[in-house]
């Protein structure tokens, strides 16, 4: 009989932030496949978990995969897990989910943190209608078709970035959005540093830096300006 495969969240910064039933997966299953295993050992020594672990990323998942599935085959029970957040949320574990749903094998998800989601439940933006883009590509062009697509539907626009090219991004949202579009910046989401930074668009342009660090996740509206 074939072994269950538990997508487990876990937390995006703040230990805490873990459920008391990933917990009990976690210490529950066979063997974990995880993002990197330095930082899930941190999760796990934090809550006196000690299983088997083995990598699982985008670089490594077209020889990662057939071995995970050759173990949920045999009978053991394997959770996902990404460093930060929820499986399969930009991240490569929807390839193994896919593949272990066409191998008819037995998916649990479990809820839990995403940064997407606490991110809008913060933002104060329009929350009943929102488009959550993942990462953006790199080229500008590729980058100005995705917004074009999407800056007309009056839904919250959410996506993730990196520090590095934040400023360059804002640049190209500017050509696509009016100046007055509500935008907030989240970054280092749950952790000591934690900001929330809400302005219109071209404010946000002109004050920001051209790097910010820590983790970024973007949220862009021009239907809040609408209801005010």
């Amino acid at each position: 009989m074939a072994g269950v495969l538990y997508v487990v969240a876990t937390p995006i910064g703040n230990l805490k932030d873990i459920t008391l039933r990933a917990i009990e997966i976690l210490k529950l299953v066979d063997l974990i496949a995880c993002e990197d295993t330095r930082r899930s050992r941190v999760l796990l020594s934090n809550y006196n978990i000690s299983k088997p672990l083995t990598s699982f990323y985008e670089q490594n998942r077209f020889k990662k995969i057939p071995f995970i599935i050759e173990q949920l085959k045999n009978g053991k029970n394997i959770a996902v897990v990404t460093d930060a957040g929820t499986p399969g949320i930009s991240d490569p574990g929807v390839f193994l989910i896919k593949r272990a749903i066409e191998e008819n094998i037995s998916v649990v998800p479990l809820p839990g943190a995403a940064a997407v989601t606490t991110a809008l439940s913060g933002s104060g933006l329009p929350t009943d209608g929102f488009i959550f883009l993942g990462f953006l590509p790199r080229k500008k062009g590729k980058i100005k078709k995705l917004f074009e697509k999407f800056n007309n539907l009056d839904k919250t626009i959410i996506f993730y970035e990196s520090p590095y090219r934040i400023k360059k991004t804002f640049r190209i949202i500017l050509e696509i959005f009016s100046e007055d579009t509500d935008v907030v910046i989240v970054r280092e989401l749950t952790k000591k540093f934690e900001e929330f930074i809400r302005g219109k668009l071209s404010e946000i342009v002109a004050k920001l830096p051209d790097k910010i660090l820590g983790e970024i996740t973007v949220l862009v509206s021009e239907r809040s300006k609408k209801e005010k």
